[in-house]
Order: C-alpha cells, then structure tokens, then sequence
C-alpha cells in the first residue's frame, strides 16, 4: 500500500525527472508505486462496487508521459493518478497522489457525443435546475468545480438561457483538493478513501436520475 516512502519517491522524480534516475531508483517504483497502487486498486473497488451495489473498473495512469504534442519532454508524471468507473453512470471516481497532496474526484470529463447531447437536453429543463443547486451547495463545503469548457452557449440554446454555465459544459468533474496525505497510507486507506468519496453522492445521485445509462 502507499506510504511515506512512496511521497519520498514522488518528490524525488520531481526532483530528478530523468531516465538515468528512473532508471536507478526502479526497485522503489516497482515497490512504492506500481506494487503499491495495484494494492490499493484491490482494496478500493469492491468497497465502491459494495457500497453502491454496482461494478467498479479501476485503472491506474501511466507514469511515463505523452510526449507526443507537448513542449515539456520531461518524462515522468511525478504523481499517482487511479480512475475507479462506476458502471451504473459511467462517471469515475477519481484518485490524485502527489508529492504535496492529495486529490480525490468523481465525474466524467468528456462525455461521448450522444450523452452530450443528453446532458444538454437535461440541464436545459428543470433537472439543470436541480444540478444547480447540487453543485451550489458541494461548493459552499469546499469543493472545486472547473470552468466550463465552451465560452458560449452552443446552439439551439440563447446566450442568457438560465443554465447557460451547465450548458457550456462539455463533461462534469467536481474536486475535493487538499486531504491529509496520510489517509492514502497503509491498510485503513481504501476505507479511509471510499468513506471520503461519499462527498459526492448528491452529483452521483444526480447522474442516475438525470442521465440513465
């Protein structure tokens, strides 16, 4: 499971985002890392899967980066990224350890065409009333909700359509930033991470009556 050393091992790569330091320090990765993450996935999807009587696909992000389109070719990701989607929604839970924090998330952050054009048809009407007011108060505890991505309101809605900030969004992902890096360590974190993911019930109750699969 992931621990201490596995922050150590984090703040190092950022340090040090190189091959030949990858490359020297790969015991710990296999270790702190790779072997600690594919436990942590062990433990935290069957509780989710439980939890909200669905199934649970986990999937741990490369460390190494694409560096295809990019001008930074440093080539390690100095983080921990672990999606866990939720079948009944198609939404992800969502997992962020870095060497000064941790993240956690749940939503999608692109929806396929077809549900984008369901999301519109319903944040149009009263269910977007209904997000507004999920969303309004998940805020007002704390969590962060991104921009939307489109600067206008797309086509057939008016500019001043009253949930015009719903519309221009083309995903919906909502973050709860800065806690405690030691509740992702050792044997109690997948309790500790599935107890703390409930913050997002209301948005995940949303999703199912608002966007039935």
């Amino acid at each position: 499971m992931f621990s201490t050393e596995t922050i150590t091992y984090l703040q190092g790569l950022q340090a040090n985002n190189t091959k030949e330091w990858f490359e020297a320090n790969k015991a710990h990765y296999v270790t702190h890392i790779k072997d600690a993450a594919a436990q942590f996935c062990d433990d935290l999807a069957p509780r989710l899967a439980a939890r909200y009587d669905t199934k649970v696909t986990s999937k741990v992000f490369r460390i190494h980066r694409d560096l295809r389109f990019s001008k930074d070719k440093t080539p390690y990701n100095a983080h921990v990224h672990i999606g866990f989607t939720d079948a009944m929604t198609a939404a992800t839970w969502m997992f962020a350890l870095h060497p000064d924090g941790l993240v956690i998330g749940f939503g999608v952050f692109v929806f396929e065409k077809s549900k984008l054009a369901q999301w519109r048809d319903a944040v149009a009407g009263s269910a977007g009333n209904e997000l507004t007011d999920v969303l309004d108060n998940a805020c007002k505890t704390g969590l962060r909700l991104p921009e939307p991505e489109l600067k206008r309101v797309p086509a057939p809605y008016e500019d001043d359509h009253p949930n015009a900030d719903l519309l221009r969004r083309k995903g919906l992902a909502i973050w709860q930033d800065g806690l405690p890096l030691d509740r992702a360590f050792g044997p109690d974190a997948g309790a500790a991470i599935s107890d703390a993911m409930q913050v997002f019930d209301p948005v995940r109750n949303w999703m199912l009556n608002a966007l039935p699969r």
